[in-house]
């Protein structure tokens, strides 16, 4: 049986935290959890503030899964991004900053807790996942995707994982890590000089949290695959090739 509504349902690519997705028209059904209310919540203060950089919250099915607008396009490949197209995801994402200053969450709110700043202090709710892997490359707009990790946090804890992703950050990327694409970003979002530098450290917080949360939870899926897969060997080594390299760019970075 498909959604209640006569339509075929597709299974989706993705899905590691959140389940099985699945489209049903022009629609995605997903698991839903406490934290729903709250994301639907923060979706539909960014309809309203014309945000169009994240899917519509359209409620809950009769199988009590949430639903979403489906996104047409394509999912952005890792490295996939041109200085232009790193500028115009920092953009983005200052965007939705700007777009959530003035988002009130309702009194009851739960959230997740696998992305969220630790040590806050809650200066917006962060999407917490903001990284290739859920940027939809549509037309006109591109869209993240996955918006059930959000949480209050610090502005530069949201930033610190797009940052590693985007520009990337990788320690075996090709030619290393490039201080001129890391300037780049943090210029077109608008970060001061003190904050680009202040970023790397969180960058490094952020991505040992990334390996932390996969290690605390090793006992249960899907995390054993994912450590078995070796995230988390690969997010510990990205947060030591960081902060290796953060002394050196903090003096380049003025």
């Amino acid at each position: 049986m498909g959604a209640g509504c006569g339509e075929d349902e597709e299974a989706l690519a993705g899905g590691n935290m959140a389940g099985q997705v699945r489209r049903v028209g022009q629609t995605v059904r997903r698991r839903a959890g406490v934290w729903t209310p709250a994301v639907h919540a923060l979706l539909q203060h960014l309809a309203e503030r014309g945000f169009d950089g994240a899917p519509r919250a359209l409620g809950i099915d009769a199988q009590g899964r949430e639903m979403l607008t489906f996104v047409p396009g394509r999912v952005l490949q890792p490295h996939g991004l041109d200085d232009a197209g790193l500028e115009r995801v920092a953009r983005l994402i200052r965007a939705y900053h700007t777009a959530v200053a003035s988002f009130r969450p309702p009194a009851d709110a739960r959230w997740q807790s696998a992305g969220r700043d630790p040590r806050g202090p809650a200066e917006l709710i962060c999407h917490n996942d903001l990284a290739p892997w859920n940027l939809v490359l549509g037309e006109p707009a591109w869209v993240f995707i996955d918006w059930d990790l959000a949480a209050p946090g610090r502005r530069l804890w949201d930033l610190a994982l797009a940052a590693c992703s985007f520009v990337p950050l990788w320690p075996d990327q090709p030619g290393g890590p490039r201080l001129e694409r890391y300037q780049r970003f943090c210029a077109a979002y608008g970060l001061a000089d003190a904050d680009s530098r202040r970023l790397l450290e969180v960058v490094v917080e952020r991505t040992q949290r990334m390996a932390d949360v996969l290690l605390d939870n090793a006992d249960r899926e899907p995390y054993a695959s994912l450590i078995r897969d070796g995230h988390a060997a690969t997010w510990q080594r990205v947060a030591h090739s960081v902060e290796q390299q953060a002394t050196r760019w903090r003096a380049r970075l003025g």
